[in-house]
């Protein structure tokens, strides 16, 4: 029987406020929509942070036996400068900068999100769209939008009338916010604009002369408004009514509002039944920001090519510093922070090796049945890690008493122990044994270089077919020798 059915998760739903009982819409199966980078920059320790939260999350629902469609997009094209309508591609804009092609900054740094996501033991979403890999499902989406009297068009572009939609629906249900007061507080459009309203958003962009992406439409070329690409890709792969919809609490308005508004315009339906926010991350008690120097980038963590911390820290270290933080709460990075975290990590790890010495017992002292439904109290009380990690210390308790002999526990029971250890510390927080990790790439290369001797003495014996088969084997098991007057090394 699969753990979802004994075990009850909530939800703290932005939409209503409220932690509420999660139940999918099928049961056993979860659709979850993530809204992932605009790809114009370096992956940033505050993007790493929320996604993180939703990789836990992903992780606990895999765990409790649900099948996963976890879908998070790459933005590629039609994000604004300043998150609205006005200026700049913020990919564009990069890639005049630096005088290159658009899809050259594209790939340059979804490479280097993919890698980061990697060097943190990030699991991969179930599907990663693009936005420019879906242009035709979003004009389709701006055909029904338009044929409901919501949107109009005007000098080229298409924008949503959100006055006209606020007539029948609530623009601002999810943020909390009223159109009446946001019409209040903003100017009046100096005639220069082509809205009618000023909370009016496009969903397509007219493309200038000098604009190098965009695509044809019926309303001439141009290119998507940022906030249509989620619509287009959540519903085509998860449906028009999905169980979950994430992201960043900036995220929350204007772009999750506007994604609420699109949907109701096109469908007539919400779209999503638990939207969740992750919130934000601070450094040394700051916002982050480049233009102050008060910024980390992640893999600056990792090799400690950096002005704020004392040393390098682990991937997982790092990981564990940030799960010690419910991911609804403000989080401040700093170095005293993280070398307590490295502290309270070690000491995790090294319960969980001296787990493996314990030699069970005829009696039973610790109750590990309630202690592991604590584990899973925690999590499923709206995925609450921090409470998590401190049921873990428990455990780290209980390994110090049974290693000193002051408690026992039969065979049945410390296998229970070890495993739920395991799985929450491992699977469901994502963390990695370090020490594990370390000699398991000490025993690799171990073995390289024992074959790269091999493959020396081959050639020395003229034996080429057997050198070449080594070579060639390595290089699908994706290890790749490189020869040189130095002598033969290897890359992964």
């Amino acid at each position: 029987m699969p753990l979802y059915r004994t075990q009850t998760v909530k939800i703290y739903n932005s939409l209503s406020g409220e932690k509420e009982t999660f139940t999918p819409i099928h049961e056993g199966n979860v659709g979850m929509y993530v809204c992932g980078p605009t790809v114009y920059s370096n992956v940033h320790l505050g993007n790493l942070r929320t996604f993180m939260s939703f990789d836990v999350i992903f992780r606990y629902l895999l765990h409790l036996g649900y099948k996963v469609r976890y879908v998070r997009n790459i933005t590629d094209v039609g994000h604004m400068v300043d998150d609205a309508d006005e200026g700049e591609d913020k990919i564009a804009k990069k890639a005049r900068l630096e005088q290159l092609e658009p899809m050259e900054v594209v790939q340059r740094y979804t490479v280097d999100f993919h890698e980061i996501l990697k060097a943190f033991n990030f699991l991969p979403p179930s599907i990663e769209p693009t936005a420019t890999g879906h242009i035709i499902e979003q004009i389709e989406i701006i055909k029904k939008i338009i044929d409901s009297g919501i949107a109009y068009e005007a000098n080229g572009s298409i924008y949503f009338d959100v006055v006209k939609f606020n007539e029948s629906n609530n623009y601002g249900i999810l943020s909390g916010r009223n159109i009446e007061d946001m019409l209040a507080n903003t100017r009046d459009l100096d005639g220069q604009s082509d809205k009618r309203n000023p909370q009016d958003f496009a969903l397509w962009k007219k493309a200038e002369p000098q604009q190098i992406m965009r695509w044809p439409s019926p309303w001439g070329e141009g290119f998507p408004g940022w906030h249509l690409e989620c619509t287009a890709m959540s519903t085509k792969y998860l449906g028009n009514h999905f169980d979950i919809h994430g992201g960043g609490m900036d995220l929350k308005f204007p772009h999750h509002e506007c994604e609420i508004a699109q949907n109701q315009a096109c469908t007539g339906q919400t779209p999503v039944n638990y939207w969740m926010h992750a919130n934000m991350l601070t450094l040394n008690g700051k916002k982050m920001a480049k233009s102050t120097g008060n910024n980390i980038l992640p893999g600056e963590i990792l090799t400690g090519n950096n002005t704020i911390l004392s040393k390098p820290f682990s991937a997982s270290v790092t990981r564990f510093f940030m799960l010690q933080a419910h991911y609804r709460s403000i989080l401040d990075f700093s170095d005293d922070a993280i070398v307590a975290a490295e502290k309270g990590y070690k000491r995790l790890m090294e319960a969980i090796d001296n787990l493996k010495q314990i030699i069970p017992s005829n009696t039973n002292t610790i109750p590990i049945a309630s202690w592991k439904q604590l584990c899973y109290d925690a999590m499923n009380d709206d995925f609450n890690s921090p409470i998590l990690i401190a049921q873990l210390f428990e455990g780290v308790r209980y390994v110090n008493l049974l290693k000193e002999g002051k408690e026992t526990l039969t065979a049945e029971d410390l296998n229970d122990f070890a495993n739920t250890m395991n799985a929450f510390v491992f699977s469901v927080l994502g963390l990695e044994n370090e020490k594990t990790s370390n000699s398991q790439n000490d025993k690799l290369e171990g073995t390289v270089k024992l074959l790269i001797e091999m493959r020396n003495q081959a050639r020395a014996d003229k034996n080429f077919s057997l050198s070449d088969q080594i070579r060639n084997q390595l290089l699908s098991l994706g290890i790749q020798l490189k020869d040189s007057k130095e002598g033969t090394s290897f890359t992964i």
